[in-house]
């Protein structure tokens, strides 16, 4: 018997099965990304333009309402009266030695809230019993408005720097606590364990742990009460202050002019955001590991 052979024939191999079996992966399909749809993010350019384009169609809007003679100058300068009145603030009336005392008020009041009560929020955190303790008080505190207690201030303070800087201090030193107590004391349970695994006192356990990895929703809280300071400092500066942006406004509003008054709220919005700047990159320089 004569054996038969037979020959396989061909088979059609896809493409797409032919490039894996040559090992290049296959080409991935293009993703289309949708501007509006929820939590997408944008690029850093884009971020930029968007932001500077609200700032051109409020000052469109600004110039509009003015120049057009939609509202009366005696009720808001336009964007040129705003920029002369503002030269002047500089030129004749050492608006720089103002803006120096707001800051100074500014930033001495927020560290002296932020050296006392960032400690006492990191102890709330982690001991319940202290947060037992001083809870309910701070709390309380926190929903009074640092405004209410300028007339006291006065009489135990006087109408100095002292006065200014403890309307600050009250205003920002309840708030700190209480956030800084939240973010410590929601540490994550599974680290706190297995440091306890290892060997690791409760000394330890606060200093290694709860410290650490609280830092940088700490810093964060400073960042947000560090915009809150500003408010009250203006507040601080309205009633019985010879100096600051504060008392320059109050003059302007005697003065009716409002071109003045709107380039003083333009300047705190620029140190303000200055210093929000500022301390995010100081935040992401100190803990870059948060990010990861």
């Amino acid at each position: 018997m004569q054996a038969s052979s037979s020959k396989a024939l061909p088979q059609q191999v896809p493409p797409r099965a032919a490039s894996a079996v040559a090992g290049s992966p296959p080409p991935a399909a293009p993703v289309r990304r949708r501007a509006f749809a929820p939590l997408e993010p944008i690029g850093a350019r884009a971020r930029v333009l968007l932001g500077l384009g609200f700032f051109v169609v409020f000052v469109l809007a600004w110039s509009l309402a003015t120049l057009g003679g939609f509202v009366s100058p005696t009720f808001l300068a336009s964007p040129p009266t705003m920029v002369k009145e503002g030269w002047l603030l500089f030129t004749e009336y050492g608006f720089i030695v103002d803006i120096g005392m707001t800051v100074w008020r500014v930033f001495g009041g927020f560290l002296l809230a932020a050296v006392f009560a960032v400690p006492l929020g990191i102890a709330m955190g982690t001991w319940k019993t202290v947060e037992a303790f001083f809870e309910p008080f701070v709390s309380f505190c926190r929903y009074l408005p640092a405004s209410a207690f300028i007339p006291l201030l006065i009489l135990w303070a006087g109408l100095g720097e002292m006065q200014k800087l403890l309307v600050i201090f009250i205003g920002s030193f309840f708030q700190i606590v209480l956030m800084v107590a939240v973010t410590v004391g929601g540490a994550r349970r599974d680290l706190v364990e297995a440091a306890y695994t290892l060997g690791a006192s409760s000394r330890g356990i606060v200093a290694r742990v709860l410290i650490p990895g609280a830092a940088p929703g700490i810093a964060e809280t400073l960042r947000l009460v560090l915009g809150w300071a500003w408010t009250y400092v203006i507040v601080a500066e309205l009633i019985g202050s010879s100096s600051g942006i504060g008392h320059m406004i109050t003059d302007s509003q005697a003065l009716l002019n409002t071109g003045q008054i709107i380039f003083g709220i333009i300047v705190i919005g620029v140190i303000g955001l200055l210093s929000d700047f500022a301390f995010k990159a100081l935040n992401r320089r100190l803990f870059a590991w948060a990010a990861l």
